[in-house]
């Protein structure tokens, strides 16, 4: 396992530009009629990745795992050529044991075999036979060049914000700076620790994971997607904005002047008598980070972009550990809203008024259209001969 983040897998052949991305998708974007639902897609998998994870009695950071293992893998595949669902399986049967937290086969066959099963996904063709699973394993772990080395944000926002032990200040795999006593950190020549509240640390956590449903694990380190959360999370805390504009309001109105002499006795007996910690300085903190703040802010805005996107994703039920929530009651304050910030703007709107988006039964129809439509292409091919519907098939043929 790689120390180091720079020197790691992860670095040097999982961190992609958007050409790569929109180049994977090219297959997929012969077969949808809006390129927008690939985008839906990806919210859609990651909550399936999540909520199957939570059946398996996973971990958060196994979780995530899973998902970066399912980004990874149709970078170099399409939708529209593999069934999604065995490699969901696949991708948390492979995460467990990387993560050592295994599951056995048996189990985590039966367990997704029940959970597709279910509404809204209603798949039956799910295979009953293990060795169908493990086939699956064999060609994922092919596509990640058994590269199962992944970093997360979580350990460096642990770090920064001081909610661990000094014997659990290890690297996130080896992420810059995170446990070295000596030498330039990437968060700079300050205390290099941010003291927040449970609740605002919280949200931080959930802003990480919600970023999983996006590309962004694909595009960015991880330490740079632990500052943003923290970003994000100082901005849409209450208290702690209410803290930050107190800040910058007494930066701008305090007058500088000199103050009148006193003894030194009466400054002693003063300062240890009324002695009191100053808040930290928010601005200060961020400024004195050893990394690009304009790249932040970009972060922070596709951030922001991937909650819009994903109030208009429909679904029944959503998950307790993201912050979407607070993100739209932040926007909805900032509208001058009445009512309560737990709400969503989209849950007040007749059907009617409702933005278009998309529910997983709708995405479900469009993927199996694209794989119907997909399969009678290659059908149809020039040769004349039968042609692999997907990797896993032409791989089998080319053994055979």
């Amino acid at each position: 396992m790689a120390t180091d983040f720079w020197a790691s897998s992860h670095y040097k052949r999982w961190i992609v530009d958007r050409a790569t991305l929109k180049e994977s998708r090219s297959d997929d974007l012969q077969y949808v009629d809006d390129p927008e639902y690939l985008d839906f897609f990806a919210i859609f998998f990651a909550n399936v990745i999540t909520k199957l994870g939570k059946k398996l009695n996973f971990r958060q950071r196994v979780i995530a795992t899973a998902i970066v293992f399912f980004r990874r893998f149709y970078i170099k595949n399409s939708y529209c050529e593999t069934d999604p669902f065995i490699v969901i399986a696949a991708c948390c049967y492979v995460a467990g044991k990387a993560e050592e937290s295994p599951v056995h086969i048996k189990n985590m066959v039966a367990e997704a075999r029940l959970f597709f099963s279910q509404q809204p996904y209603g798949v039956k063709y799910f295979p009953s036979d293990n060795s169908k699973l493990a086939e699956m394993e064999f060609y994922l772990v092919a596509d990640l060049e058994c590269d199962l080395t992944v970093f997360h944000p979580y350990r460096t926002l642990l770090s920064i914000c001081k909610k661990e032990s000094s014997n659990d200040l290890q690297t996130e795999a080896g992420e810059v700076g995170v446990g070295v006593d000596d030498g330039p950190r990437y968060w700079g020549s300050g205390d290099g620790q941010l003291e927040l509240p449970d609740d605002a640390f919280q949200l931080a956590w959930s802003i990480i994971n919600d970023t999983y449903r996006s590309d962004l694990c694909l595009l960015y380190p991880p330490h740079l997607l632990a500052i943003t959360a923290l970003y994000l999370a100082v901005v849409l805390h209450g208290p702690t904005r209410e803290l930050l504009q107190q800040q910058s309001h007494s930066v701008e109105v305090t007058p500088v002047h000199s103050s009148p002499r006193r003894s030194s006795r009466q400054s002693s007996s003063t300062s240890l008598g009324h002695a009191k910690k100053p808040s930290q300085d928010f601005v200060a903190f961020f400024a004195e980070l050893n990394i690009s703040m304009p790249l932040v802010a970009t972060i922070a805005q596709e951030i922001i972009s991937l909650y819009t996107l994903w109030e208009r994703y429909l679904e029944d039920s959503d998950l307790v550990d993201s912050a979407k929530s607070a993100f739209h009651g932040h926007a909805q304050a900032q509208l001058g809203a009445s009512h309560s910030g737990v709400s969503t703007p989209v849950e007040n709107l007749d059907d009617a008024q409702r933005p278009h988006g998309a529910t997983p039964t709708f995405l479900l129809q469009v993927l199996m259209r694209m794989r119907e439509n997909r399969l009678s292409d290659m059908a149809l091919a020039s040769s004349g001969r039968p042609v692999a519907v997907n990797k896993m098939l032409e791989r089998t043929q080319a053994a055979g």
